[in-house]
């Protein structure tokens, strides 16, 4: 079959966007290395679309999560993995899980029956020169194909291991406590959100690291180096009792409004999107399990109310730097003909990468046939997850982050806290309508 766009990744992302090309009459060469003799650490089967991890989708509520919202979007776009999950479908309160092989297996077949997919199990080890492409790897990329790509982007390196800070809601930091402010006062004074302990809380935050419990590395990650800007922050505790205060809680230089005098020591947040909604826990990566951070990470002052974007991790992964890399059609700024989708971009979870190999789709898709496309709106879901790819997100610390609020627009005016989902979440739902009619899309289209 000959075939118009060139899709490498068989995973979520590579699956969707094949969907939405060849539901369009695209044909498509979808290559898969699984299958060809090759296979990842993580995968267990050949099996297209094949969940590595968890078998949940995670929250179903389109009106009081913004993964649910992504869903509805998702639906409304006609996503085969949105399809393929209804029919796999397995008990789970107010989330959407699956049963792996009946979801698998349900992508698979439906991206044979529109007879423009071509499913080849071979291995790419370069990026092609020509020719419409959409790299959709993911986090476990071949490692020779990631050499060709941090070669062809000029970047020095890709990130190989992933280390990861939690992120916190910016309304949910009690700024009575806690106060802006860089070290020695440089920069424009609110580069930094600094939050102050005593040689007590320091004493019981230190001992709170060496006693949680931490997720066990897989066995395809033990043998992965982390070099020491990625050091987790209970290892660095486990070197001694104030390595951290030498460290990424370092006090000095740091005056504290409420005392004048420089505290114990500081957990320090940087923000980390344009809006300022969310901000990063500056050094506070981490092999906690969930639980055990929330509970800890409560116990600093100023964050005792805290509402986390993300929690902290540390695990092998790949990605780009997409913030400088893609333009808002996801395409190479170097090589326009190739696009990037899924989690090699920097999104994180099943759901998130899905969703920009749908948008990849549908962007190539409106290319072949010379229309122009208009990016979904950043007050949608898609808009949302596609701007902080694209451009919004701090590039230089750039990490995976997994779609939510914080990465909306702010509610112009006043909105009650109470307030503030429903007011996201109708708003994205009107915009993506009004959006879906300009572009021609409508449900269960193939325009």
């Amino acid at each position: 079959m000959s075939h118009k766009v060139h899709i490498i990744g068989g995973g979520l992302a590579g699956s969707e966007a094949a969907w939405q090309l060849a539901r369009r009459g695209i044909a498509v060469r979808l290559s898969e290395m699984r299958g060809s003799g090759e296979m990842t650490p993580a995968h267990q089967t050949e099996a297209l679309a094949e969940l590595v991890c968890s078998n949940s989708f995670r929250s179903d509520d389109a009106d009081n999560n913004a993964v649910g919202l992504l869903h509805q979007e998702m639906r409304r776009l006609d996503s085969v993995v949105m399809a393929a999950a209804e029919v796999a479908k397995v008990p789970a309160g107010s989330a959407l899980a699956v049963d792996r092989d009946v979801f698998s297996a349900e992508v698979t077949k439906r991206l044979l029956s529109l007879g423009k997919v071509e499913i080849v199990r071979e291995r790419v080890d370069a990026l092609p020169d020509e020719g419409l492409t959409i790299v959709a790897t993911g986090p476990l990329t071949a490692l020779s194909f990631a050499e060709n790509i941090r070669q062809r982007t000029g970047e020095t390196s890709l990130a190989f291991f992933d280390a990861i800070a939690p992120i916190v809601y910016h309304d949910s930091i009690d700024m009575d406590v806690a106060w802006y402010a860089s070290r020695w006062d440089k920069g424009d004074g609110k580069d930094y959100i600094n939050c102050p302990m005593d040689k007590e809380q320091y004493l019981a935050f230190h001992q709170g690291l060496l006693d949680a419990p931490k997720a066990d590395f897989k066995e395809w990650e033990k043998d992965t180096p982390y070099f020491e800007g990625c050091m987790p922050i209970e290892v660095m505790a486990e070197r001694g009792l104030d390595t951290l205060r030498f460290g990424p809680m370092k006090p000095v230089g740091l005056d504290n409004p409420k005392t004048g005098r420089w505290p114990h020591a500081v957990v320090q947040l940087r923000q980390d999107n344009k809006q300022g909604s969310i901000w990063n826990m500056v050094g506070f990566q981490t092999k906690m399990k969930h639980a055990a951070q929330v509970e800890l990470f409560r116990t600093i002052p100023g964050l005792e109310k805290a509402e986390f974007a993300r929690l902290g991790g540390l695990h092998r992964n790949t990605f780009i730097r997409s913030p400088i890399l893609l333009d808002r059609q996801l395409r190479l700024k170097s090589a326009p003909h190739i696009r990037f989708a899924g989690q090699i971009t920097g999104c994180e979870g099943y759901v998130e990468s899905s969703a920009v190999g749908l948008m990849a789709g549908i962007m190539a898709a409106h290319e072949l046939a010379a229309q122009e496309f208009v990016p979904p709106p950043e007050t949608t879901a898609f808009g949302a997850l596609l701007h902080h790819i694209t451009g919004d997100a701090e590039a230089d610390s750039y990490q995976p982050m997994n779609i939510n609020f914080g990465l909306f627009p702010p509610p112009e005016g006043k909105v009650h806290k109470k307030e503030r989902k429903a007011f996201l979440t109708d708003r994205a739902r009107a915009d993506l309508a009004q959006w879906m009619g300009e572009m021609g899309l409508s449900n269960g289209s193939a325009a």
